[in-house]
């Protein structure tokens, strides 16, 4: 029986595409071990987001040739997919964004040739690759993978050359699979792709439908969006969510900057004024929603001012948290060739503040729901605690311990951050 260990890089895309594999190697009769082990094959699904996840895929692909320079190393995902070229004395197969699903063929051909294989494609992606995960070990809520690809070309963003065209998972296949996840005891399900709220562009369908339907499958306590864009928040979303408790208290909101002169610069399809709308629409009909979101900090032209109302933005708006990434140019995109670059050292500084504002503006929405009576999904035990996370993403530790997959009511007492504090209601 050979040994297998993989490591995931980046996104709940690719945490949903690695599971598959882990599934599929583990049905061919693979020993699943953990990516520090000694194993025969090693799996690496890479990520190309930044200059730094360029760099962690370099470094855990060699990482995993010196650790056994026997094994079969394999590299999957965006850094391959933008990285055409790239390859590595031991790196025995060389995989992009397409063919994952054949994770167990492409084994079993390079076991049996001992070549080099490298599945490399010209042009964007088009087809939808089928996966189905029916389980997801050591979760307490399970993902689905609904899209794939973006058509929006932010001028800072690689991903739409490497993940290719959107293009969605047939509608009966997602159903059937939340159904299954749900049977398998996962009370709570999240919606992944590279750009989800694009669901249903490319086939006779829509996000909205496609919510419409899986709110109504029995069993389902919880239904997250990992991310969706503000363009994207029509009418017929706002009803579900207006009608539906299925749908979590919680939805991540990218803005990427506060300013609409660096908001065009982006390319993104939005200005201020449409952001902050859409923001209070939401909130007229889930008052005490989380609403987290994306910054960039030091785009090209960004000056201290542009920064600042960055800041102000964030601020008015009163996000639960800001996840925040310094501007990493990209090469090939539209904003490597701009003019008007900022420091290394202005962006870290930059990062910090605005991480440092996050972290007010968390424990100021975290403050909203002391003395209140929560409903929190466990999902561990450590030392005498249990923590999980509520619907609106409110991490909880409790007194006590209580069992993973179920929900406790826990009064919250104090704020300890990053965790609220509290005992379970008798």
């Amino acid at each position: 029986m050979k040994t297998v260990g993989i490591l995931t890089l980046g996104c709940k895309v690719n945490t949903y595409e690695s599971e598959f594999v882990r599934n599929e190697l583990k049905n061919a009769g693979y020993e699943i071990r953990e990516f520090d082990d000694l194993c025969d094959v090693y799996i690496i699904n890479t990520c190309t987001v930044t200059n730094s996840s360029d760099s962690k895929s370099r470094k855990m692909i060699r990482q995993a040739i010196r650790r056994n320079p026997n094994a079969c190393v394999v590299a999957m995902g965006c850094f391959i997919a933008a990285n055409p070229d790239y390859s590595e004395d031991g790196l025995d197969i060389i995989i992009g964004n397409k063919d994952k699903s054949k994770i167990v063929e492409l084994l079993d051909e390079y076991f049996q040739n001992k070549e080099v294989l490298r599945k490399q494609y010209t042009g964007r992606l088009k087809e939808f690759e089928d996966m189905y995960i029916s389980s997801f070990p050591g979760r307490t809520r399970a993902f689905v993978k609904i899209q794939d690809g973006c058509d929006n070309f932010c001028s800072y963003c690689i991903i739409p050359f490497v993940r290719g065209k959107c293009r969605s998972k047939d509608e009966n296949q997602v159903v059937e699979e939340v159904t299954a996840l749900v049977q398998n005891g996962y009370q709570e399900v999240v919606l992944t792709g590279i750009h989800t709220g694009s669901y249903g562009v490319d086939l006779d369908t829509s996000f909205s439908h496609l919510l419409e339907r899986l709110i109504l499958i029995n069993g389902l306590y919880r239904l997250r969006i990992s991310s969706i864009e503000v363009t994207e928040l029509k009418e017929d979303v706002l009803s579900l969510l207006k009608k539906s408790n299925v749908l979590v208290d919680h939805m991540h909101i990218p803005l990427q900057a506060g300013s609409d002169a660096i908001l065009k610069s982006m390319n993104r399809k939005y200005d201020l004024d449409f952001y902050k709308k859409k923001i209070a629409e939401i909130r007229v009909i889930r008052p005490n929603i989380a609403i987290s979101t994306d910054v960039i900090v030091g785009f090209p032209g960004e000056s201290e001012e542009l920064f600042l109302k960055t800041m102000d933005t964030c601020y008015e708006i009163g996000f639960s948290k800001i996840h925040v990434f310094p501007y990493s140019e990209r090469r090939g995109t539209a904003s490597s060739r701009m003019t008007g670059k900022v420091s290394e050292s202005e962006k870290k500084d930059r990062v910090k503040r605005l991480i440092a504002l996050s972290q007010t503006l968390e424990e100021n929405y975290m403050k909203k729901f002391l003395g209140q009576v929560v409903e929190v999904l466990v999902e561990e035990t450590i030392d005498g605690f249990s923590y999980g996370h509520t619907g609106n993403y409110l991490h909880v530790k409790i007194e006590g311990e209580f069992s993973s997959h179920t929900f406790v009511k826990v009064r919250i007492d104090s704020i300890e951050y990053p965790y609220c504090l509290g005992k379970v209601e008798k």
